[in-house]
């Protein structure tokens, strides 16, 4: 008999881990059940493939960059993720859970490419035709320039990009996508793989930039093999609740710009609108008068962000105490409290701790700290702490309050939005520059910073 010329090989189905049999648990994920089994076709020996494309090597000099040019999408709030804008000849992935937005994003991107004379192909796996002109109308008139395509074959498709040459293309989605080569059904490990490396060779080969939009695992990762991120230029990530209108859209990889960018959009009737002032609506709605809020400034890329750090400190009914932390990292608020039990002497060890970023926004950087540790002794003090002061600052093990980068345009920021007093680091004080309307309030440490609310 024969011998088949496919073998079965067991992938994981969250994170595109491979292995040659059946096992309960991902060794990489460790999640359980996730194995499925497909047939992968092997390949003869002394079947490597010939240089077919005519591409040879070329000196680095000799490389010309006018072709490298941006492609602004008329949404500075993407723009600015991206780096200034589109790179021609781009792989870019966005991702998000199911209703955040990141259609109605790339159908807006799309709007304003075509109304600036550039040729977009819009091709989608999950809705007709029908259905995305219902959703364009929602967001403005269209112009003759964007296409649209209802297909899920890659063979068809890649013919029709090959045939029009639009200057920029949309896949919604990834996981629809299927190539006749692999055996496998759409959205598996073979099958996204797959197609991402077709979509890979159009955008190189052609000089088309190519947005796809990735569906999410429950943890918030695109679903679909790691490869998939790798291959790709740019990974943005769509964040945000569903039950609120505010999204932050975020790059998680990306070749040609920084990583630490965000854009911040509001979900309205008529699509998404770039919220241009972030810090403004971050501090909309807090407390006047009220214990255990502080205001901080965290730095995302180049953009300065104020944020309201909350804490809720109360005796507990039971023998273990509860914390709870949203919006930051639930380990570091431990060790902020174990800092402020063992160098301020305050007694937290029988108290629930519960603080809170407001705004659904994630902060992990440093300079929190000062604010998170100044928003637990308020309101374990029942002290409240002016609504015009400011605090940021990376506390140490010691109790130290140490420096952070980029003060001056922190505090600057702080200026802006009418801000009139500044705990920094003292060790930031010698870069700072005495700001016109704000008194700065240097301090060393945190029982420092502790006396001083205790006395204003």
């Amino acid at each position: 008999m024969a011998k088949s010329s496919a073998k079965s090989v067991f992938f994981c189905q969250n994170c595109g881990y491979e292995s040659s049999k059946w096992m309960g648990q991902c060794p990489s994920c460790h999640e359980w059940n996730t194995f499925v089994e497909e047939k992968v076709p092997e390949r003869k020996a002394g079947s490597a493939r010939r240089n077919t494309s005519g591409n040879r090597p070329v000196k680095l000099n000799e490389v010309s960059l006018e072709s490298a040019a941006r492609t602004t999408t008329g949404i500075k709030e993407l723009d600015r993720v991206l780096g200034g804008g589109i790179v021609q000849g781009s792989l870019m992935l966005i991702g998000g859970d199911p209703g955040i937005g990141k259609s109605t994003l790339l159908l807006q991107v799309c709007r304003n490419l075509a109304a600036n004379h550039k040729t977009v192909l819009y091709v989608s796996g999950e809705e007709s035709v029908q259905q995305i002109r219902m959703r364009a109308e929602r967001i403005g008139e269209i112009s003759d320039s964007m296409l649209l395509l209802a297909e899920t074959d890659l063979g068809a498709i890649r013919e029709n990009i090959e045939e029009i040459r639009p200057d920029i293309c949309v896949i919604d989605s990834i996981q629809t996508m299927f190539s006749g080569d692999v055996a496998s059904a759409p959205g598996s490990v073979s099958q996204v793989r797959e197609a991402t490396g077709i979509l890979l060779m159009i955008a190189k080969s052609l000089n088309i930039s190519i947005f796809i939009v990735g569906h999410v695992t429950k943890d918030g990762a695109v679903a679909g093999p790691r490869v998939l991120e790798h291959m790709v230029d740019t990974v943005l990530y769509f964040e945000g609740d569903r039950s609120a209108s505010y999204r932050i859209l975020r790059a998680a990889k990306n070749r040609f710009g920084s990583t630490n960018e965000i854009g911040v959009f509001e979900m309205r009737d008529t699509g998404l609108a770039e919220v241009p002032n972030p810090s403004e609506y971050m501090l909309s709605g807090k407390p006047e008068g009220a214990s255990g809020s502080v205001v901080s400034c965290s730095l995302e890329g180049t953009r300065p962000l104020l944020i309201e750090v909350q804490a809720l400190v109360c005796r507990t009914n039971f023998g273990l105490p509860r914390r709870t932390a949203a919006g930051t990292d639930y380990n570091r608020v431990n060790l902020l409290m174990a800092v402020l039990e063992r160098r301020c002497g305050l007694g937290l060890g029988n108290c629930d701790a519960y603080i809170n970023i407001a705004g659904g926004i994630r902060m992990n950087e440093p300079a929190v700290d000062l604010a998170i540790v100044l928003a637990i002794a308020s309101s374990y003090k029942d002290v409240t702490i002016g609504d015009k002061v400011i605090a940021f600052g990376e506390v140490g093990l010691s109790g130290e309050v140490r420096a952070v980068s980029r003060a001056e345009l922190r505090v600057r920021e702080a200026g802006k939005l009418g801000f009139d007093t500044a705990i920094v680091p003292s060790a930031n004080m010698r870069q700072l520059k005495q700001i016109e309307g704000i008194r700065l309030v240097p301090v060393a440490s945190v029982r420092e910073a502790i006396q001083y609310i205790l006395k204003s």
